[in-house]
């Protein structure tokens, strides 16, 4: 339970420790926060962020958790509504593709389709960042389950295969961690999961040489934004320096630390997160009125996952 826990909230600090930096330069939050723990909370908020908000990342996080409890299970109409509806509520932040799926007006089916067939760009990281918590929901399910549900979950918003993969892949690194293992050390067995026509690139950037400086999209893009989650565990021992690595790489830092975040809370567990990065986190969720999940709402959700996920 508490890597599950871990998980969860691991991703919603790394994505609001991450938001004020988003679209920044390399280095920016080392720079403004040298030593760790030097100031009394680095949440310091900024570009438009309070102090502890999380984004889009963990709002939709939270819509695919009320979805699967309420509904006791995948239905992804009921969670493609709730996303609409909250994409309707006019969210602080966006991203592109996927407000363009959810605002098309098309049915929930052939939504994201549609839109990659027009446009042929879907790969973005955007089912990635908020799929913390269908991992834990799922991973009791075992490894085809937990994979098959997120290539279905992905699909809602992004109709680019590589994005179903690349969010299937972080739901079996975190369904290893919650039993035990190193995910890490599973990846080589991971990767031949991978769909036959996207498993050669994955595998390159998953590779135990791979670094963030070898990319050749922006980091908003899925395959990217994985491996540089998966280089920032690899490459540091415990949770606050592998989200503080991923901050600062730059770009679209949110999304690059909540998925860092989740993975990272699922290997070391929740006492492995910072209590002044709990302290004053805090996720609104337009849509639903004045909700605002903060830390002790984002553990419950966390069990509540892990409860109806055994029942």
């Amino acid at each position: 339970m508490a890597r599950a826990i871990g998980a969860v909230v691991g991703a919603a600090v790394g994505d609001a420790l991450g938001a004020p930096f988003e679209f920044g330069p390399a280095g920016a939050f080392s720079a403004k926060y040298p030593m760790p723990g030097s100031s009394t909370s680095e949440m310091g908020g900024g570009g438009g962020w309070d102090p502890g908000e999380a984004t889009d990342d963990t709002q939709m996080a939270v819509l695919v958790a009320d979805s699967l409890v309420e509904r006791g299970g995948l239905d992804p109409a009921d969670m493609f509504d709730r996303f609409r509806r909250w994409a309707a509520a006019d969210p602080k932040d966006i991203g592109t593709q996927t407000e363009s799926v959810l605002t098309s007006g098309d049915p929930w089916d052939s939504a994201a389709g549609l839109h990659f067939w027009i446009t042929g760009h879907a790969a973005g990281n955007g089912s990635l960042m908020r799929a913390s918590t269908s991992a834990v929901y799922f991973a009791a399910a075992g490894r085809e389950a937990t994979m098959d549900a997120a290539r279905r979950i992905a699909a809602l918003t992004h109709g680019d295969r590589a994005a179903w993969e690349g969010t299937a892949v972080f739901h079996e690194l975190v369904r290893l961690a919650l039993a035990g293992e190193d995910p890490v050390a599973a990846l080589p067995e991971v990767v031949e999961l991978i769909h036959p026509d996207h498993r050669e690139r994955y595998a390159a950037i998953l590779a135990p040489d791979w670094h963030p400086s070898m990319a050749t999209e922006f980091n908003g893009a899925v395959w990217p934004c994985l491996a540089s989650a998966v280089w920032a565990v690899r490459t540091t021992s415990d949770y606050e320096a592998a989200v503080r690595a991923a901050v600062d790489l730059g770009g679209d830092t949110d999304t690059v630390a909540a998925v860092t975040g989740g993975l990272a809370g699922a290997v070391h567990g929740l006492d492995a997160i910072p209590v002044r990065w709990t302290e004053p986190l805090h996720v609104p969720v337009p849509g639903w009125g004045d909700r605002v999940l903060r830390y002790p709402e984002l553990v419950v959700m966390a069990e509540r996952l892990v409860g109806a996920a055994t029942q």
